[in-house]
This record gives structure tokens, C-alpha cells and sequence, in this order.
């Protein structure tokens, strides 16, 4: 209740702050990288990374230093992956869910789904957010027969420096609310796991726009991908 009221005093200047932030903060490209492709050799892993601006790799100089790029050459030694990156900047879990349901029909192993700062800012409602994240793990399932859907939380609000107090509080606790119900839906699924983004990291990690991440968080996210398919998959 302290939340909710003090959210709608600070209404106005959150809503200054926002649009003050957004006209201030550089735009920062996909970078370039295949988007489809395969490396390795042996045991076929087929992965879908899917999602938001994160996900596409803004941050990163090319797909290589992004989560891409460092999770597919942590996982080439030990069998042959074959990727697609279906994201894009800006996309909530609905514009995904639309995204994914254009494609044709394809079998992926695992899948990697990276939203919920768009659907922050966009005002999402934690039980909108439940419903929307279901509907894309069900559609993962359905369409795609994907046998592991790793979901990533949603990055800390203060490893975003570029945001102005209270902004950067009140982005912040309702990404912590979205991901403790996220994370609670997840555990309940057993072909799923969820990742956390909550880094340890310092300004230095994150990109030059203060609001993606740079390569050494793209690093660690991946580590945190490659282990739990390495132990869904026994690919060590």
C-alpha cells in the first residue's frame, strides 16, 4: 500500500523523469551478427533466443559479445547448436508471442526468452504479466515443441544509471515485483528454469546508454544459460 500511494504522488515527476530520460539516452543499434546459423559438431542442440533489445544484443559491438554469440561458443565444444534470434528492440511478451506465431512452424531444444523492461515501462500489471509470460511458454511448447524454456529475469533497477531518482526506485520495484512472480510461475514447470540477472555488477558492466547490458554481463548471463542446458541436455 506505501508503494502504490507513493507512486501516485510522485505520479508527475516520474512521468517528467521518463520522458527527460528517453530524450536524453542515445539509441543504441542491434548490433550485426548471423541470426541464423549452426557451429559445432556432434549432438544436434537446436536454440531459440527470443525477446526484447537485451535479447537482440544492443550493448554489444557484434552478436559475438552478446548473449548470442558467448552462449553459442560455450556450447559448440561439447555438440553442433543451430540458432535462431527472433528479437527486437522495444518488444513487450505480447509482441513477441505475435512475433513467434508468424514464423513457420520449427523444432527447438531450448528456448531463451528475454523480456519485461518494455512491459515495465509499459504499465504491465503483475497479473497481465503471469498471464502474458504463460502464454508464451505455452506457445514455445506448442508450436515450437520446445523441451527447455530458459526464462530470464529482469536486470536490477540500479544497474541502470542512466535513470534519475525516484525513476530508477520505482522501475525497480516493479521489475523485482514482475520477476518474484515470474520466478514463482517458472519453479512450478518442470521443463523450465529461470535465470536471474540480479549481477553484482558496476556501472562499468552495463553499455554506453546506461541501460543495456555491455559484454561482461552478456558473459555472465550466458554462463548462467549454458549451465542449466549443459545439465538438462548432460552435454558435459
Amino acid at each position: 500500500m506505501v508503494y502504490w500511494l507513493t507512486t501516485a504522488a510522485l505520479s508527475p515527476l516520474l512521468l517528467a523523469q521518463g520522458l527527460v530520460a528517453r530524450s536524453k539516452t542515445p539509441l543504441l543499434p542491434e548490433p550485426p551478427g548471423e541470426r541464423v546459423g549452426s557451429r559445432g559438431a556432434g549432438r544436434s542442440i537446436r536454440v531459440l533466443i527470443t525477446g526484447d533489445s537485451a535479447a537482440a544484443g544492443v550493448g554489444a559491438p557484434h552478436q559475438e559479445q552478446a548473449l548470442l554469440g558467448q552462449l553459442v561458443t560455450r556450447l559448440a565444444p561439447s555438440c553442433r547448436v543451430a540458432w535462431r534470434l527472433v528479437a527486437k528492440t522495444g518488444a513487450t511478451t505480447s509482441s513477441t508471442c505475435a512475433s513467434l506465431a508468424a514464423l513457420n512452424q520449427e523444432h527447438f531444444d531450448v528456448a531463451v526468452t528475454s523480456l519485461g523492461v518494455n512491459d515495465v515501462t509499459g504499465g504491465a500489471t503483475v497479473s497481465r504479466w503471469r498471464s502474458e509470460q504463460a502464454r508464451l511458454r505455452a506457445l514455445l511448447r506448442d508450436r515450437f515443441k520446445t523441451r527447455l524454456i530458459v526464462v530470464s529475469g529482469l536486470p536490477p533497477g540500479p544497474l541502470f544509471p542512466a535513470l534519475p531518482q525516484p525513476l530508477r526506485w520505482h522501475l525497480g520495484k516493479r521489475a523485482r515485483q514482475l520477476n518474484r512472480s515470474l520466478q514463482a510461475d517458472v519453479q512450478q514447470e518442470a521443463d523450465c528454469a529461470f535465470v536471474s540477472l540480479d549481477v553484482d555488477g558496476d556501472p562499468a558492466m552495463m553499455a554506453s546508454d546506461g541501460f543495456h547490458p555491455g559484454p561482461p554481463i552478456y558473459a555472465l548471463w550466458a554462463n548462467q544459460v549454458s549451465a542449466e542446458i549443459n545439465e538438462n541436455f548432460g552435454l558435459e
